[in-house]
């Protein structure tokens, strides 16, 4: 009856072995990299390009500061005919031209008012009158204004979007790229108890058919049918973890129609050398001194820094009283078939100047907002300090993270090593009789255990190392 059950148990376990075996086939499919996570996340991701509609509202900004600057066409008509008299006609219009240099402003005109209840300072003759004058404040205004403390503030805010952009392009690959870890981790635990599984069922096959022959007592299959089927209850739980970080992992892939797409399951990630897991020594450094100048938080500091400048230079102009110069030469002399004396034509003597002078006597509100700024500046000046601080130390966690798990592959290669001089020993052990299969199982199973810790030590060294460029401002 014994040698019946080991029959049927033999055979079932073989068409498990074909199973496995066609499931290992299926593993081996093609390498998915992180070259090809990356060309796919930064081609097709919708994030990545969402962050690159930072820099066109920023672009989009300094165009509407821009405008403030764009000349400008004014024209008006009025028309009043009442009980069979003209009581006016008027016609005025402007061509404005905001000049850079100065904030001062040019303008060209041409205004036509008659009619028998014009106001006489405003009226003209048939002809109108033309003039071109210019407007310029002496005083405050004349370094900076608020149309050039706008569009220096939106182009300072270019920086600040494009380090944003950065910011954000950085967060979304080292979410990616921590996802694709977790995956090739998943894949390595499930391969190495997929091989452990087809080893335990070989052993089951070769004990059981000693068994039959008599060579081995029927204890020794049983044991070998336990370890099969615990073995494959762990597959199991991987082979779960491997599915649901595939789907983890296909959350940053999409194509070119921005449309999501699923990795396939015959995809494997790319093979680790683990020989070579050593961070260079000049890592550390160069990563410290890229930070300190190209990191976006601090980039996006000095942005705001730049702000400030701007915004504390204009109120410091706003303390200055206003003092508006302007001058118009006038002409009339040509329109409507009128004759005009030449000296109505434009000459110095046909002028218009006018003064305008204010000053606030006690400046409150301007101080107070000159004092707001500048208390602004020390705070972010802090945020400088405390931030740079941060990342520095930030870096440096990480590095020694990186190291230490340098160290522990390496460690834990040796340890495999002899873990496996081991098993081998005890197998010729086994196969003279001087030990018993529990004990093979024994150390078999924690030589698996052992290498899944190695492949656990690699994905958390990839990891790191993702997390100590993410942390210093960069991508791998």
């Amino acid at each position: 009856m014994i040698r019946f059950y080991c029959i049927v148990a033999c055979y079932v376990f073989s068409l498990a072995l074909v199973y496995a075996q066609e499931n290992k086939r299926g593993m081996q499919g093609a390498t998915f990299t992180v070259e090809d996570l990356e060309d796919l996340l930064m081609a097709n991701h919708p994030v990545v390009k969402q962050t690159r509609l930072l820099g066109e509202s920023a672009r989009a900004q300094v165009a509407q500061a821009l405008g403030k600057f764009d000349p400008t066409i004014y024209a008006a008509f009025q028309n009043k005919h009442f009980g069979n008299t003209a009581y006016y006609n008027q016609w005025n219009s402007e061509l404005k031209v905001p000049l850079w240099l100065a904030g001062a402003d040019l303008k060209v005109a041409y205004d036509r008012n008659v009619g028998a209840y014009t106001n006489p300072q405003s009226a003209t003759g048939r002809s109108g009158l033309s003039a071109v004058g210019l407007s310029i404040p002496l005083g405050q205004g004349l370094f900076i204004d608020s149309r050039r403390n706008t569009l220096w503030q939106a182009k300072a805010m270019l920086s600040y979007a494009e380090a944003e952009q950065v910011k954000q392009i950085n967060a979304i690959w080292f979410q990616a790229v921590s996802d694709y870890w977790n995956w090739y981790y998943a894949y390595k635990q499930y391969q190495l108890l997929l091989e452990g599984v087809e080893l335990a069922e070989t052993r089951f096959r070769a004990i059981s058919e000693q068994t039959l022959l008599g060579d081995k007592p029927a204890i020794d299959s049983v044991e070998a049918a336990v370890t099969v089927q615990e073995r494959k209850m762990e597959l199991a739980k991987y082979e779960v973890e491997l599915k649901n970080a595939r789907l983890i992992l296909s959350n940053h892939l999409w194509n070119e129609n921005e449309v999501p797409v699923e990795l396939p399951d015959n995809a494997v990630p790319q093979e680790v050398d683990d020989r070579n897991l050593n961070p260079e020594s000049k890592l550390l450094a160069d990563l410290l001194e890229q930070a300190q100048e190209f990191h976006p938080e601090l980039l996006k500091l000095e942005s705001k820094g730049q702000q400030l400048l701007i915004e504390e230079r204009y109120r410091r102009e706003m303390l200055k009283p206003k003092l508006n110069l302007s001058g118009t030469l006038i002409s009339s002399r040509r329109g409507f078939g009128e004759t005009i004396p030449p000296y109505y034509d434009f000459n110095w003597s046909n002028y218009k100047f006018g003064l305008e002078f204010v000053f606030p006597i006690f400046l409150r509100a301007e101080r107070g907002y000159l004092k707001e700024v500048r208390l602004k500046q020390d705070q972010l000046r802090y945020d400088q300090v405390i931030q740079r601080r941060a990342i520095q130390n930030d870096v440096a966690t990480k590095y020694n993270d990186l190291t230490a798990y340098s160290r522990q592959i390496q460690l834990q290669i040796d340890n495999i090593a002899n873990q496996q001089l081991l098993l081998r020993g005890e197998l010729q052990k086994f196969e003279l009789g001087e030990t018993t299969l529990f004990l093979i199982n024994t150390r078999e199973s924690k030589l698996i255990d052992m290498q899944i810790k190695q492949e656990g030590l690699i994905t958390a060294y990839q990891k790191a190392l993702a997390e100590l460029f993410y942390k210093a401002g960069t991508r791998l």
